[in-house]
């Protein structure tokens, strides 16, 4: 215990000293963008960063004021040193597919991949020095590259974005992206054909977005753009259907092996579609009607456009992205493994391992009175949602074994149909049994949440990172989301 606080204090001591710190936009930078493209190469047990490409374009979308990351969320941080002074100047805390992967089969068994990424900052007037740290399994950060980069350099790409088949829409436009929250939504899946249903489905979301808290409260405070370009095929990859298309992102369900989660590994073409606009965050929308998507903090995220959760995925799948939150639910299969290492505390801010009740992370919004742990009835939910799981399981497969076998599509569509209607009953009854609970709409910290069953807290019963429908996010997470809100526009 005394280490762990040591360590504590000192995680405080370092963010006070990086708070202090301000940061005169107009002393290092110009208002252009820069992309620092790299390689992100290894397993388990190794990583390296090889330099790629680098690109000047377009203003810069981010905020003139806020420079420094404070959050402390993410795997990995970026930062970017004034080469002269050695002074940190710029930094970002993300996550990445590679930070994934490591915990997959694959990476744990040693299989070596390389996922593309970058780093979007403002562009420098001098030469920098360009450095990524890492989290270890105690969550502290450790540099494992570091570059110098000229910006005067003649190798640098400039005037890359522009393409003749791309068309900009603008959804919401309400300023100056500095002072905004600038978010960009990529089709994905859409034909030429299919332009019309983009930008219904862009007005749609753009609608459900607003009507959700925080956002609903602070739409002003938010630029929106959707980037068209069009795929050749419509759809996208399912490769446990056998069926894959040809499409802009070449996004994929199935990735790291989930039958729902749905990535793009070509970083590359996402950022020269999103380079279009200034942008804070990515949304990809999928053209598909299968329930899938995925969030990565402040890299992506993805979700369909015509599931019937689709207002759920919309929503959940940015919380990831944009406010850095964990899943909270635990019951479901998923293909990381130690994803959240036992008696380390989870940076997210929406679950704790309670290493220190005394000092929980939300303390400040605890339910008076509130018993910590909290003692919820969570033997009945469990036995319910695992049977449910084990269900769901069975349907997707037999769906899957069908469309792979090219069974008529009416015999598909009665399946999916069955199991569809078997989902939203098993959530009307998740949200009864919580509503029915005596710690309905309390905060404490309920036992299971981060994938984990035991060991790993969530601040209330149930929220729109935990299960799917039409609700609200959790206290937590609201406040959350909105502090980087206010980061962006202030």
């Amino acid at each position: 215990m005394k280490h762990l606080v040591l360590i504590s204090l000192f995680i405080s001591l370092a963010a006070m000293l990086i708070k202090a710190q301000t940061v005169n936009f107009d002393n290092y930078f110009i208002d252009k963008t820069m992309r620092i493209d790299y390689y992100h190469i290894g397993d388990s047990k190794s990583e390296i960063i090889t330099l790629d490409k680098i690109y000047k374009y377009g203003t810069w979308g981010g905020s003139l004021k806020n420079l420094i990351d404070n959050f402390n969320n993410g795997k990995y941080y970026f930062k970017i040193y004034d080469a002269a002074s050695k002074t940190l100047i710029y930094s970002k805390g993300f996550d990445s597919y590679f930070g994934e992967y490591k915990t997959s089969d694959d990476g744990l068994n040693g299989i070596k991949k390389t996922y593309h990424e970058s780093a979007i900052i403002p562009y420098p007037k001098q030469k920098i020095i360009f450095a990524v740290e890492m989290r270890g399994k105690d969550n502290l950060l450790s540099e494992i590259y570091r570059s110098e980069i000229n910006p005067d350099d003649l190798l640098i790409i400039k005037d890359t974005v522009s393409d003749k088949n791309v068309k900009v829409i603008a959804s919401l436009k309400s300023g100056d992206p500095h002072i905004k929250v600038d978010v960009v939504i990529l089709a994905e899946g859409y034909t030429a054909a299919e332009e019309k249903k983009f930008r219904n489905d862009l007005a749609s979301f753009t609608k459900i977005f607003f009507n959700q808290e925080p956002y609903k409260s602070n739409k002003d405070k938010f630029n929106v753009y959707g980037v068209f370009k069009p795929s050749e095929e419509s759809g996208v990859d399912e490769p446990d259907h056998n069926s894959f298309k040809k499409t802009i992102l070449k996004a994929t369900f199935y990735s790291l092996g989930s039958e729902r989660y749905l990535l793009t590994e070509d970083n590359k073409t996402m950022r020269d579609l999103a380079a279009n606009v200034p942008y804070d965050a990515i949304y990809i929308m999928v053209n598909s009607k299968r329930y899938g998507g995925g969030g990565i903090y402040n890299l992506y995220c993805t979700f369909t456009a015509d599931n019937q959760w689709h207002d759920y995925l919309f929503l959940h799948e940015f919380g990831h992205s944009f406010a850095g939150l964990a899943d909270e639910y635990y019951t479901s299969d998923v293909s990381y493994n130690d994803f959240y290492p036992k008696g380390i505390e989870p940076v997210e801010p929406n679950i704790t391992a309670l290493l220190d009740k005394t000092n929980i992370k939300w303390k400040k919004n605890l339910t008076n009175g509130i018993e910590i742990p909290t003692p919820w009835e969570k033997e009945v939910f469990d036995s319910t949602d695992l049977a449910w799981q084990k269900i769901r399981r069975e349907q997707n497969n037999k769906i899957a074994e069908l469309k792979r076998n090219n069974a008529p599509e009416a015999d598909v569509k009665k399946l999916q149909d069955e199991y569809d209607a078997k989902d939203r009953e098993h959530q009307k009854w998740i949200d009864k049994y919580f509503q029915k609970s005596k710690f309905h709409n309390m905060v404490g910290a309920f036992e299971g949440a981060g994938y984990a069953s035991k060991g790993i807290y969530r601040p209330m019963l149930d929220c729109i990172m935990f299960s799917k429908g039409k609700k609200p996010f959790c206290n937590v997470c609201e406040e959350a989301i909105k502090r980087m809100i206010d980061y962006y526009s202030e």
